[in-house]
């Protein structure tokens, strides 16, 4: 089965190793390398690797410490994130020259709306040829009818791929792998299917509505069973919606001192608040999130009456939630955030003397 031109009505691009490929164009002596990109400190994280360090077991998020056990003749560098971005939007760019609604997902990939393209699989292998020449990246594109088929599709033969599917396709392709395959189906979730027998996207696929609406109730079982047929409605939209911003980091050690934690959250919020003004953003609910040395990640939030991006309301809150839940253990990661952003101009009183309204909180095992 082929796909005709009207059956590709999306396509999603993702850069190969967005951040090493970067780093390889300024230091081409190191093509063909293990080579990974993480911060310096003990408890760095790898930010990406390069094919040749993955076949290690290398990959994003792991340890920095556990990516050296893995692969120690891997080069290691500090990422640069001023030139990902600006590299970020020479590609965008590119993109929207082409196409006139995409979506942008992130630094290295995004959604195409191909409707009303004559030739879309011609016009995708020319902007990757434009985004080769102008940038000397390689990306991954995957085509269908829908963004789900084409992310997935995205991934299946990366570096440099190029897969059109439709949603039967998909099907067929994909029906053995894992439900963790697809975007939206977690390893939480995986384990509750595979306790059903649903070890596989067909299995999910073939289950009766009714097995998987009992265990997962009505709206996620039906979701869980349209994800796994591939069959999605979601429009590529122009506008990506910033919901929440937040700022955090993880000690190279862990914190016991209260005073110490306090600093480092009057930091991040007074960088947090910068941003949020900046791009004229402004939030009702102000929270924190709080990782102890034994991986427990608790999180506080408090939502005020009105929206605001004021560096004072927001730290007098996230302050008093740090007091108020007083970790009982050392600290190994802090966090503040503001969400439900907004757009709107300020009201004449900014939400500072009121901060009316409800805390919730959560205890994550992780």
């Amino acid at each position: 089965m082929s796909a005709s031109g009207s059956d590709l009505r999306v396509a999603h691009l993702d850069a190969d190793a967005f951040y090493v490929s970067i780093e390889l164009t300024r230091r081409p002596e190191l093509r063909g390398l293990p080579v990974v990109v993480s911060g310096t400190g003990p408890r760095a994280v790898v930010t990406t690797a390069s094919y040749e360090a993955r076949k290690y077991g290398v990959g994003s998020a792991i340890p920095a410490s556990r990516a050296r056990r893995l692969c120690p003749q891997a080069v290691f560098l500090p990422p640069d994130f001023t030139t990902y971005r600006a590299v970020s939007r020479k590609v965008m760019d590119l993109v929207r020259a082409h196409v006139e609604r995409v979506e942008v997902v992130g630094l290295d990939e995004a959604y195409l709306d191909l409707e009303g393209l004559h030739s879309p699989r011609a016009a995708m292998r020319r902007l990757l040829t434009e985004i080769k020449r102008a940038t000397d990246l390689t990306c991954s594109v995957g085509i269908g009818p829908n963004k789900l088929v084409a992310k997935v599709a995205s991934d299946a033969e990366k570096p440099a791929g190029f897969v059109v599917l439709t949603r039967e396709q998909a099907c067929e392709r994909f029906g053995p792998a894992s439900p963790l395959l697809v975007p939206g189906i977690g390893p939480k979730t995986t384990a509750r299917l595979s306790e059903l027998g649903l070890t596989t996207l067909a299995a999910v696929a073939a289950a009766p509505e009714e097995t998987l609406t009992a265990r997962f109730g009505p709206n996620q079982g039906r979701e869980l069973r349209r994800r796994a047929r591939f069959e999605s409605d979601g429009q590529v939209s122009q506008e990506r919606k910033v919901v929440s911003e937040s700022r955090e980091r993880t000690y190279d050690y862990d914190v016991r001192e209260l005073p110490k934690l306090e600093a480092s959250l009057q930091e991040m919020t007074r960088a947090l608040c910068e941003s949020l003004v900046t791009h004229s953003r402004r939030g009702r609910t102000i929270g924190i999130k709080v990782r102890l040395d034994d991986w427990t990640t608790v999180t506080r939030a408090h939502s005020i009456a009105a929206p605001t991006s004021d560096y004072e309301t927001v730290f007098a809150v996230a302050l008093r939630l740090l007091r108020e839940y007083a970790p009982p253990r050392p600290v190994r990661l802090l966090g503040v955030r503001v969400a439900g952003l907004t757009h709107d101009e300020p009201s004449p009183s900014d939400a500072r003397a009121d901060m009316v309204g409800e805390t919730s909180q959560m205890a994550l095992p992780v």
